[in-house]
């Protein structure tokens, strides 16, 4: 499979993409000596490197989850073109170029958002491979070897015990993680609504426990790819605000509104290099630009 799926070098910053605080960053690996990403699908391993190669893996089910998580036919520059209506968001452009806004499993995304809320990058990553070790299955590689686990299903999850999760550092999430494991292995087919519209599916998944309006938005962006999600946490809003308002406070509903009408069917896309910008070089634009 080597060279048959491809990125050209230059649009896709593989590092960047692992980094931002996407679905990736909590249950893939990066090996930074080799720049290739590996992450466990249905019971195998996938390494996936800098040019968008397949390195590992084999099938036409591999190559369609590598095209679909890394959006391989999407025209980068032109999303460029499209999002890039300020300086903020153009500075964040020349500092992550290549980054992707992946599309992952909707379960994966749903699990590792609801363990997003009040928490850090280090943390929900800590608990993820936790839970992953405990409760996934064995994920093999190329030669048949266990090299790891994989992320578990809401079956799994939804028999577990309130106590076992908190060991493995959910916190207060673990109730919410067992409830929407259960709603999703009994109640809601989450592929089923993948043909929905965005806010059809955000009604849907709203109806989870523990899934707000955030956690809806970011599950739909990164699990569902609709790009014209735009997830607002405390962050996200406290950012906006100073950049687009001058420091004057928005309601959520108005920042969302705010955001379509300027970026539209690529809210998605702004709002992930808004909020990786603004979370790693903040400080250092607001000094450049006072």
């Amino acid at each position: 499979m080597r060279g048959r799926t491809q990125i050209e070098a230059g649009k896709f910053d593989i590092m960047h993409t692992f980094e931002s605080a996407q679905p990736l960053t909590f249950f893939g690996d990066y090996d930074y000596s080799r720049k290739e990403i590996k992450y466990p699908l249905m019971g195998r391993q996938v390494r996936v490197d800098r040019l968008g190669r397949i390195v590992e893996g084999k099938g036409a089910t591999v190559k369609a989850d590598v095209a679909r998580r890394f959006r391989i036919n999407e025209d980068i520059r032109e999303i460029y073109s499209r999002i890039s209506t300020d300086d903020f968001i153009r500075s964040s452009i020349k500092e992550y170029a290549g980054m992707r806004l992946t599309h992952n499993l909707p379960w994966e995304t749903t699990l590792v958002f609801i363990l997003s809320q009040f928490n850090n990058v280090k943390r929900i990553r800590m608990t993820t491979k936790k839970l992953m070790e405990r409760y996934g299955d064995p994920v093999l590689d190329s030669e048949g070897n266990v090299v790891g686990s994989g992320v578990p299903g809401p079956e799994e999850l939804s028999s577990a015990k309130v106590e076992d999760l908190m060991s493995c550092g959910t916190g207060f999430r673990a109730k919410y993680l067992i409830s929407a494991a259960k709603y999703c292995s009994s109640s809601l087919d989450l592929d089923r609504i993948s043909a929905n519209d965005y806010s059809a599916i955000k009604d849907e998944l709203m109806e989870i426990d523990g899934v707000g309006d955030k956690v809806a938005d970011c599950i739909a962006l990164m699990g569902y790819g609709k790009l014209e999600a735009f997830p607002i946490d405390t962050w996200i809003k406290r950012l906006v605000e100073a950049v687009y308002f001058g420091g004057k406070k928005r309601s959520p509903k108005q920042i969302h509104e705010f955001a379509s009408e300027r970026w539209g069917a690529l809210a998605g896309y702004a709002q992930q290099y808004i909020f990786w910008y603004g979370r790693s070089r903040w400080k250092t634009w607001i000094s450049k630009n006072r």
